[in-house]
C-alpha cells in the first residue's frame, strides 16, 4: 500500500509539470523512487548502482574457528596454589611486565622445564601447563589468556583508540569495533575490512546502526579495518539555495529533504517545479527532475541521495547540458577545496 501510494502520487504531480531538459537519460520522480528503494537495500546495492562488482558475503565467514597458540604470541599466565604464595607472586610478575612469549613453540615457567605449547589451544596449555606443574605440586590451577600476538591479531586505523587487537577464533566484528572505540560520526560507508587483500563485502551501517548480525563476521589474524573520517562521502547542493556547500554523508546515503535543509533551503528565486539530481559521471549523467511536492509529501525514504550526487536548483530549468557543466565545474571545483582538496572531489569527472 505504501509504494502504491507512492506511484499514485507520482502521477498526479507529474501531470501538473512541463518537463525541463533531462540530459541523454530521461527520468523522473518515479525514476527516482525506484533508484531510492534500492539504496534502502544497503551497502552493496548502492555500490552495484556506481557499476561495482560485490558478491555476498560466505556464510563460512560467521562461523567461529579452533584457534591455536603459535610462535611469537605472548601468554598471559597465572598460578593459584593454597601455600606457595612465592610460586604466584613469580608467575604474576613476569606476567604482568613482560608475559610469557611462545620461541620455537615453548614457554619458560618458574620451577618449570620449558613448556610446548605451539599448535596448542588455550584449554590445552592450561591443561598440559597444569600438568607439569602437578608432577611437582600438588593443588596448583593455571589460568592462560593472551597478552598479545605478533601475527593474530586485527590491525585497525583511522579513527580508532586501539591499533590491534588479539582474535582468539570467537572475536566478532562488532566486539572488535566496540574495543576500538569507534566514534559514532565515523564514514561506515567509506570504512572496510582487508583480508588476504581483498575488500570484504560487510556493511558497517546495518551492523552497526541496524543491528544486523549477518554482518557479525568472525575475525581472523591479519585482517585489517579501515574506520574513516566523516567528509570521506559527499554530495553537493547547488543552485538557487541559501548556501551552497558540501554534504557529509557517513551513512552513504541522506534524504533530498535533508540535503536541502543543509543548505538553508531554496531561495525565492528558485524554481521548484524543477529541483534536479544529477547522478553518476558528470560528463554522461543521470538527471532526475522533481518537483517540490516530491519533496514534501512523498515519504522521506523514497527520496534517497548517495555520495557524488549533485542537487541543483536553477531559476530556470536547463536547456543546454554542456553549458551548464560548463557554469557548474568552477562552482564544483571552488567548493570542494574549500572543503577537503581536489583529490576527493564528490563527482566523477572521467
Amino acid at each position: 500500500m505504501h509504494l502504491l501510494f507512492v506511484f499514485l502520487f507520482l502521477i498526479s504531480v507529474s501531470s501538473c509539470t512541463n518537463p525541463p531538459y533531462r540530459g541523454s537519460d530521461v527520468l523522473g520522480a518515479d525514476e527516482f523512487v525506484m533508484d531510492s528503494y534500492r539504496i534502502r537495500e544497503g551497502k552493496l546495492s548502492i555500490l552495484s548502482m556506481e557499476g561495482k562488482e560485490s558478491v555476498d558475503l560466505p556464510p563460512s565467514f560467521l562461523e567461529e574457528y579452533q584457534d591455536v597458540i603459535n610462535n611469537g604470541d605472548v601468554l598471559q599466565i597465572a598460578v593459584y596454589h593454597p601455600t606457595r604464595n612465592d610460586l604466584v607472586e613469580s608467575v604474576q610478575r613476569i606476567g604482568q611486565i613482560v608475559g610469557f612469549r611462545v620461541t620455537d613453540g615453548k614457554i619458560f615457567l618458574p620451577d618449570l622445564p620449558p613448556a610446548e605449547v605451539a599448535g596448542l589451544t588455550l584449554h590445552q596449555a592450561q591443561e598440559e601447563i597444569e600438568k607439569l606443574y602437578r608432577e611437582q605440586i600438588k593443588d596448583v590451577n593455571v589460568f592462560i589468556s593472551y597478552k598479545d600476538r605478533l601475527l593474530r591479531k586485527v590491525e585497525l586505523a583511522g579513527l580508532v583508540q586501539v591499533p590491534h587487537i588479539p582474535v582468539d577464533g570467537r572475536l566478532r566484528l562488532f566486539e572488535t569495533l566496540s574495543i576500538a572505540k569507534v566514534p559514532t560520526n565515523a564514514n561506515l560507508f567509506k570504512s572496510y575490512i582487508v583480508r588476504e587483500n581483498s575488500l570484504l563485502p560487510v556493511d558497517l551501517y546495518k551492523l552497526l546502526k541496524e543491528g544486523d548480525m549477518n554482518q557479525n563476521i568472525v575475525m581472523r589474524g591479519g585482517d585489517k579495518v579501515y574506520i574513516a573520517d566523516p567528509s570521506a562521502s559527499t554530495l553537493m547542493v547547488l543552485g538557487e539555495v541559501c548556501k551552497e556547500r558540501v554534504v557529509d554523508v557517513p551513512d552513504g546515503f541522506m534524504t533530498l529533504r535533508k540535503a536541502i535543509g543543509e543548505a538553508g533551503g531554496i531561495l525565492p528565486s528558485g524554481d521548484k517545479s524543477y529541483i534536479q539530481v544529477i547522478r553518476g559521471n558528470i560528463l554522461h549523467p543521470r538527471i532526475y527532475t522533481l518537483n517540490w511536492e516530491h519533496v514534501v509529501r512523498l515519504p522521506n525514504d523514497s527520496m534517497l541521495l548517495i555520495p557524488g550526487d549533485i542537487v541543483y536548483v536553477a531559476a530556470r530549468p536547463l536547456s543546454e547540458w554542456n553549458r551548464f557543466v560548463n557554469d557548474l565545474l568552477p562552482t564544483l571545483i571552488a567548493l570542494d577545496l574549500i572543503t577537503k582538496g581536489i583529490n576527493s572531489i564528490g563527482v566523477d569527472v572521467r
